[in-house]
């Protein structure tokens, strides 16, 4: 048996029961094709379904992975995926970064470009290798918001016929731009909170990142429901309310609203917590789970919650599960770096997970926030 130690400042400081996962043999294909709407791709259902293997932390996981859990495979052959989110359709769009293109996945597993390009829209080579959007989340109407990464803004996507106008909901702070907004969520309030690292802007060897903000903030865009379709952004009422996370990088809420996880990506592996005031403002940040000492591959990155108060978040080895107490009750293994999660169907059961170069999906018990 072995065991991983890491500081927990809010739940049990240990986590144990580590089993072994089967090996995987996944394709790398880079994605090709330049199109605006949904078309045919290469990139399919291919039918792999394995038993989940899991490091089974707490017995309270019980209660949401089924015994018999199996992690599918859904599609393959991508480089980089990001942003799922469940359309009221029946259907996942996600983002390929690399590819600079969003894309339309079946629960068959048929593959389609919805928006590409997604981002970076010069005629140039973007010189970074992630030139399209991140993540992705609807608002109340069912309008598609779009952390724009490599475009650095936040955007809407007023509806999906082809050629829809988009609407940018922030670009810049105090006359400066954006690093590169990374995820999003909205309050029931019609606000919108973001994460802005620096993971999208420009590589520079042997430099830092070219930002104009000295800091990778997190913001919230008040009334962003309500801004009318092509208005420019109320860029002076933008707020700015974490400034002291290296790398913030996923963002959600607790059901009830009363918190706010940000994770951070790095130099230290961390999910932060953070009480939401009446104003929609932040206060009493708290370290929720610190997984520095987890030297597997993968880092804190997308999460989502489920009706509970269940965490979901990407992180070292695979897709973490905490509690609301900040104890973690598993670790489900992802084949390569997982990069975020969606719930999605009917009863919200399915979740389906980005890792690298494939889109996964798992049934569990307890449906998603």
């Amino acid at each position: 048996m072995k065991q991983i130690r890491t500081s927990h400042p809010i739940g049990d400081p240990s986590v144990t029961g580590i089993q072994t996962i089967s090996a995987f043999v996944l394709l790398s294909l880079l994605p090709s094709g330049v199109l605006t709407e949904a078309k045919p791709s290469s990139q399919s259902a291919t039918g792999n379904t394995v038993p989940l293997q899991l490091d089974r932390l707490d017995p309270a996981i019980d209660a949401i992975v089924p015994k018999d859990a199996k992690l599918e495979r859904v599609a393959t052959g991508f480089t980089w995926v990001e942003g799922p989110v469940w359309m009221p359709g029946g259907y996942l769009f996600f983002a390929e970064i690399t590819s600079n293109s969003i894309r339309k996945l079946t629960p068959s597993g048929d593959v389609s470009i919805f928006l590409q390009p997604s981002g970076y829209q010069g005629t140039t080579p973007y010189p970074h290798k992630e030139p399209g959007t991140n993540g992705m989340t609807l608002d109340r109407r069912g309008r598609l918001t779009i952390a724009g990464h490599a475009q650095r803004d936040v955007f809407r996507i007023e509806s999906l016929v082809p050629g829809a106008p988009h609407t940018i909901l922030a670009d810049t702070y105090q006359g400066k731009r954006l690093n590169s907004p990374n995820d999003l969520v909205y309050k029931s309030d019609g606000s919108l909170y973001f994460t802005d690292p620096p993971y999208g802007l420009p590589e520079q060897p042997n430099k830092a990142y070219p930002q104009e903000q000295a800091f990778s903030g997190v913001y919230r865009i008040p009334n962003a429901l309500s801004q009318k379709p092509g208005a420019a952004p109320a860029r002076e009422k933008l707020q700015l309310l974490v400034s002291d996370l290296p790398k913030p990088n996923g963002i959600a809420f607790s059901p009830d609203e009363k918190f706010l996880y940000v994770s951070n990506s790095g130099p230290k592996k961390l999910w932060m917590r953070y009480t939401v005031k009446p104003d929609g403002t932040l206060t009493d940040a708290k370290v929720f789970y610190d997984a520095s000492a987890d030297q597997r591959p993968g880092v804190p990155d997308g999460m989502k919650v489920d009706r509970q108060g269940n965490i979901y978040s990407s992180g070292p080895g695979g897709i973490w599960i905490i509690s609301p107490a900040g104890k973690p009750l598993a670790v489900l293994h992802t084949p390569l770096n997982a990069s975020n999660v969606a719930w999605a169907g009917a009863d919200r059961k399915t979740l389906y997970i980005t890792a690298t170069d494939s889109i996964y999906r798992i049934h569990l018990n307890i449906p998603g926030a």
